[in-house]
């Protein structure tokens, strides 16, 4: 086990938090993806992929996403 400082530790707590609220929000459908996405400063890919960690299921599925990018591109 490392050996962090407190205020680290505390730190990391509180963005653990920030990241459940934010997630928590979204799966009630109080806020949207994109703004998910914007609170928790990641692309919409990262987000799909850390909503998938928590077993939440976002709108659209991962290979949509990337085909609608590569229709962008």
């Amino acid at each position: 086990m490392q050996h962090k400082d407190k205020s680290v530790v505390a730190r990391e707590l509180i963005d653990y938090g920030w990241e459940f609220l934010m997630i928590k929000l979204y799966k009630e459908g109080k806020i949207s993806l994109g703004t998910l996405s914007e609170k928790l400063e990641l692309s919409i890919s990262e987000t799909i992929e850390l909503l998938a960690e928590f077993g939440v299921e976002s709108p659209i599925e991962y290979d949509d996403y990337l085909k609608s990018f590569d229709t962008f591109k």
